[in-house]
């Protein structure tokens, strides 16, 4: 979980749930494994160097990410996290990091859902390949 203040006059709050959570400590566990052997390079250290740039780019701007239609909006994140609106944020190697977004007065809340690749991303919201 990760707090910040952006420049929205509302504390920002981005916490990892779910799928996500594990998706994240899982590729920690890989970089970290590189990084004992001395890689430096990688799509895994790539990746999490932008989810990190996604965190920080929340802080200011919560909005960032596409918004989805709200008839797009899986069922599953529907029923498992009773979320009304989605955002979608691009990773590299066409990768998404999927939140919502709850707020109050006080604070705005980003909880990622998801953090998947290209083809996890097209099933869980119906797209077929061309």
């Amino acid at each position: 979980m990760k707090t910040y203040r952006g420049k929205i006059n509302k504390k920002i709050t981005v916490k990892l749930i779910g799928d996500a959570e594990q998706a994240f400590q899982d590729l920690n566990r890989i970089v970290g494994e590189q990084h004992n052997k001395e890689i430096t390079s990688s799509k895994e250290i790539t990746l999490l160097d932008a989810i990190y740039r996604i965190f920080d780019i929340l802080a200011s701007n919560p909005f960032y990410g596409e918004n989805a239609k709200k008839d797009l909006i899986p069922k599953e994140y529907r029923q498992k996290y009773d979320a009304d609106n989605l955002f979608i944020a691009d990773l590299p190697d066409y990768w998404r990091m999927i939140y919502t977004l709850e707020s109050d007065e006080i604070e705005i809340i980003a909880f990622v859902l998801d953090i998947v690749d290209h083809g996890k991303y097209n099933k869980k919201f119906g797209f077929r390949k061309r």
